[in-house]
């Protein structure tokens, strides 16, 4: 399957509010899912929703690598989340428990922004057979399903930012944590 470009912050696509899938398990989907994979593999993500190749849907990938849980959410015992569908997704809070850290987009390259996200949710929505499920997540798992799902809304991460002073190029970050730090 050919990777499609990925749109950058500006296009129109990506500020609308993405069309909810009638049927999860249609072959287009899944053709569209498997677009999307080699999408983000290309890019070299770790999640990606339809809008950000341009097909506005309620359809998001992600899959959180266990060394990354490790070390965002400073977990030794960390286990991955595997590469996830997630169709018509809604997200529910568990509590009023907020953390801030670092995020990138696909769609922003270059930048990183320190965003405030619910520490620990619900996620639910349908599989590629159109099963229903529901998950508990926290943390850097939590953060990935909030900022993908972001996109379905035409939400982009730095809109979630509570101090645009901390929205800085990748290039620049090590002296911008030198000086936060201080």
């Amino acid at each position: 399957m050919t990777a499609m470009p990925i749109l950058k912050m500006g296009n129109p696509v990506l500020r609308e509010i993405a069309a909810p899938i009638e049927q999860p398990a249609a072959p287009e989907i899944r053709e569209l899912v498997e677009m999307m994979k080699a999408s983000m593999k290309a890019a070299g993500g770790v999640g990606l929703a339809a809008p950000q190749i341009g097909i506005s849907k309620r359809l998001v990938i992600f899959e959180v690598p266990g060394e990354r849980i490790r070390a965002e959410d400073g977990n030794a015992a960390g286990d991955g989340i595997g590469q996830t569908v997630l169709i018509n997704p809604e997200i529910i809070p568990i509590g009023d428990e907020t953390s801030l850290g670092w995020e990138g987009c696909l769609s922003a390259p270059g930048l990183r922004g320190l965003v405030p996200r619910h520490h620990r949710i619900i996620y639910k929505g349908y599989n590629l057979d159109g099963e229903f499920s529901e998950v508990e997540a926290t943390g850097f798992h939590a953060r990935v399903v909030q900022h993908e799902c972001d996109h379905l809304d035409g939400i982009l991460y730095p809109e979630r930012m509570t101090d645009m002073r901390e929205l800085v190029y990748e290039s620049e970050m090590q002296a911008f944590m030198e000086s936060y730090n201080r």
